[in-house]
């Protein structure tokens, strides 16, 4: 369980599953739709939506935060996911290779979306959180954001767990017919 201090409500952060696919894919596609936190015009469909989940379930690299549901409200951490217990998804995080090759094995680049509605409530700063440790707890060396450069609410957020900045690339990517700035940033996992 991880506290979201401004509103005092609390969200669980808990690991994906198979049955978690479809609000993940349509909080995933809003954002494709909508920000510029995915340089992609193209949705994902159901059946892209489920491989694409599948390698990150088999990895072991997505996670859910939930908000309502048992055990949510009383601070208590679970397993969750059984029928009757889990609440409400608002967010989800994933890890995946930062670069195919061999050499970039074990650095590993992260995602963190939260579901429109409820930003600003710390659910990114639960999954981040939970995202880092599990990172750390594979063995990663080191974890890198790609940060759209005017993301400041990302850029702040990553800040707050010792993320720094290694470099921007102008004009990196385009969507939406501008041109936008990537902003890396890097954490080392091994301490």
């Amino acid at each position: 369980m991880v506290p979201i201090y401004e509103k005092r409500e609390v969200v669980r952060v808990r690991p994906a599953t198979t049955a978690d696919g479809e609000t993940i894919r349509a909080i995933r596609n809003h954002a494709v739709a909508t920000s510029t936190a995915l340089w992609t015009d193209t949705r994902q469909s159901p059946a892209d939506a489920a491989a694409w989940l599948a390698v990150h379930l088999a990895r072991g690299s997505a996670l859910v935060a939930e908000a309502g549901g048992q055990g949510c409200e009383s601070g208590e951490s679970g397993e969750g996911g059984e029928s009757g217990e889990s609440g409400e998804i608002v967010g989800f995080a994933v890890y995946g290779p930062w670069r195919d090759l061999d050499g970039y094995r074990h650095t590993v680049e992260n995602s963190v979306y939260v579901r429109e509605g409820s930003q600003g409530l710390g659910i990114g700063r639960a999954l981040l959180g939970a995202l880092v440790d599990a990172a750390r707890a594979a063995g990663h060396h080191s974890m890198i954001a790609g940060i759209e450069s005017g993301n400041a609410p990302s850029v702040r957020l990553h800040r707050r767990f010792g993320f720094t900045e290694v470099g921007t690339v102008p004009e990196a990517g385009l969507k939406f017919g501008r041109w936008f700035d990537l902003t890396l940033m890097r954490l080392a996992l091994e301490g």
